[in-house]
């Protein structure tokens, strides 16, 4: 059995026993995982390609078909592995700032608006905001500007989103670079996936007010105050973006649907005669039950394919959240009359892999379900950010307060890297609701409103599943991974 030894009471590390590789822990005990996600950690930090050490953040927990727990941080110097990431990239967040306070927003209004994003929010649907082909492609080249210059907005917001709102940064890419990369089907299907909430249980879009101000010198630099209305969205690059890893990454389980577009796509696939596409096909089902992991050298033909993928489904991330922000800002100008009422605070992934360089070296950074969380001086040249450190957003359930906060510069040991959340407890910390009936009753003692989340499952939302948020965001300060500015409260919550 593998054992944790503590360092403090919000840090712990796992030392294996062959002295082959480690675990750093940034967690209390009342947060630390089972014991089978320690043990599913160990296999990860065995690895000879992970760099310094594996990272668990404060929402460490396991993923049912996921070979690496979700809440992790894993570095390496030469290789992609797929299978450390969770298979959805940029599943991201933003923080959306309104000028409505608690005198300006009566529950009547609150319902009315709410009403309405069911019509243009989509969660479970086929459908969303079809866009011309030609769009789609200039998204997977450049992310939110593309879909920003389409829609005919000049909003400012691509200086508030991670990278531009583009994973391509400077970096030219063709038609063909992505063609090369990502079978022709995918595209098709995101002209139709585009503005959709999503699905998954977890996705949602939420009206929060400010309940707190921790920093008043930071919350004013980001327009931010006690008892302000703002918006918390929750959502990835949809099926294109799965479509992408799935291409790419080994999996335990698909749903049979996933699986016949994924083997549809490959014998239409332009690429399906070369050398790098034989050596992917002949990898995915060696490496679905193997415990060793997949691996791809970055260098290669695959690595640079695999890299062009990973970014374009990215970029579906940040064009998605964008579009549902256009959406969301022309829903409360139909029902409230207020236009133009909405400003980004930032948006951010919290699944991706990029190059970045670490205790002195260049490494690839496998996040998944982790948020980068770069302090000041790491942000040093962005006219934003570069006084207060890159922002970050930690919500826990539909009914349980969320912060937002700002990397720090003394954070390396998680390669700068904050936890998305405060993730699903290996105990149930209340009594779980039976049934919807029962968490509504619940969610309406607690003064939070639930719209749509006719999911099944929806009860697994329940704030009896996660940690707490408080000792979460203590561990998160204690270990100067954030410096929390504000903290928020769900008010009305719209989910799939």
């Amino acid at each position: 059995m593998n054992t944790v030894k503590k360092i403090s009471k919000f840090k712990q590390t796992l030392d294996l026993k062959e002295g082959k590789g480690s675990v750093s822990f940034g967690v209390s005990d009342e947060l630390m995982p089972d014991q089978a996600t320690i043990d599913q950690l160990a296999e990860v930090a065995k690895n000879k390609e992970v760099f310094q050490h594996v990272a668990a953040l404060t929402d460490v927990c396991q993923k049912p078909g996921r070979k690496n727990p979700s809440g992790t941080v894993v570095a390496t110097k030469d290789y992609f592995m797929p299978q450390l990431l969770d298979t959805a990239p940029n599943c991201g967040m933003r923080l959306i700032s309104t000028p409505f306070d608690a005198n300006d927003l009566t529950e009547e209004k609150i319902d009315r608006l709410f009403k309405e994003l069911i019509n243009v929010i989509p969660t479970k649907t086929y459908l969303g905001t079809y866009l011309p082909y030609k769009v789609i492609m200039d998204i997977s080249r450049r992310g939110s500007i593309a879909l920003l210059e389409y829609l005919k907005e000049d909003t400012g917001e691509v200086d508030r989103i991670l990278h531009g709102g583009n994973m391509f940064g400077e970096e030219r890419v063709t038609d063909k670079d992505l063609y090369k990369a990502i079978p022709k089907l995918f595209f098709h299907i995101a002209q139709l996936r585009t503005g959709i909430l999503g699905a998954a249980g977890n996705h949602f879009l939420d009206l929060m007010k400010i309940t707190d101000v921790v920093d008043e010198d930071l919350a004013s630099k980001f327009g931010l105050h006690k008892n302000q209305y703002v918006f918390l969205m929750h959502t990835g690059s949809g099926l294109f973006g799965q479509y992408a890893s799935y291409f790419y990454t080994p999996k335990k389980k698909e749903h049979s649907s996933q699986k016949l577009i994924s083997e549809f796509s490959r014998l239409t696939f332009l690429d399906n005669k070369t050398e790098w596409h034989k050596t992917l096909k002949e990898a995915i089902p060696k490496y679905s039950d193997s415990k060793e992991f997949f691996k791809i050298k970055a260098n290669s033909e695959l690595g640079k394919n695999y890299f062009n993928a990973h970014r374009a489904a990215a970029n579906h991330g940040f064009a998605n959240r964008t579009l549902l922000q256009y959406n969301l800002k022309n829903a409360i100008e139909k029902v409230l009359g207020e236009k133009n009422a909405l400003k980004l605070v930032y948006d951010m992934t919290h699944v991706s892999a990029t190059k970045e360089k670490h205790f002195g070296e260049d490494v690839i950074v496998h996040r998944s379900n982790a948020t980068r969380a770069y302090g000041p001086e790491k942000m040093k040249g962005h006219k934003l950010f570069e006084e207060t450190g890159e922002p970050i957003f930690m919500p826990s359930s539909m009914s349980t307060e969320a912060y937002f906060g700002v990397g720090t510069d003394e954070n390396e040991q998680t390669f700068f890297s904050a936890a998305h959340g405060t993730g699903k407890s290996k105990d149930k910390t209340s009594k779980v609701p039976e049934n919807r009936e029962e968490l509504m009753k619940k969610m309406e003692k607690r003064k939070v409103r639930l719209y749509n989340g006719a999911s099944r499952g929806i009860e697994n939302q329940d704030a009896s599943h996660y940690k707490d948020p408080t000792l979460a965001i203590a561990g998160m300060e204690a270990n100067k991974v954030v410096k929390p500015v504000v903290k928020m409260m769900p008010v009305a919550v719209l989910m799939a």
